[in-house]
């Protein structure tokens, strides 16, 4: 699996993106956890709320997970590999989004 992660701002964005359906076959929201709200984009404004109390410039921290082209990956792989990636950066607990793509029969995750 292929790990590319990013400290980031922009949450407007970031969820514009990751919703974004032209590039992609199938989007799916899979999971929004430690958040008020149930929509990515309300969500990553809660995000961007508290981070003017804290002065943070980059309050996100966006991790994408690619499989190689040829593998068919189960969700519940995804999920297990973003826990021990959480636990091994110290984010347990941590408010968090998962959102699933499909583009030519090929799942890959996006966790923030």
């Amino acid at each position: 699996m292929i790990l590319k992660g990013s400290q980031r701002s922009g949450g407007r964005q970031l969820a514009a993106h990751l919703l974004k359906t032209e590039d992609n076959e199938h989007v799916e929201v899979h999971e929004l956890r430690g958040f008020m709200s149930d929509d990515l984009p309300s969500a990553f404004n809660e995000i961007h709320a508290v981070s003017k109390g804290t002065r943070a410039k980059q309050p996100f921290f966006s991790l994408s997970l690619s499989p190689p082209p040829h593998e068919r990956v189960p969700i519940e792989v995804f999920e297990t590999a973003i826990e021990q990636i959480e636990q091994k950066l110290g984010l347990e607990d941590q408010p968090r989004a998962i959102v699933f793509h499909e583009k030519e029969g090929r799942r890959h995750a996006h966790v923030v």
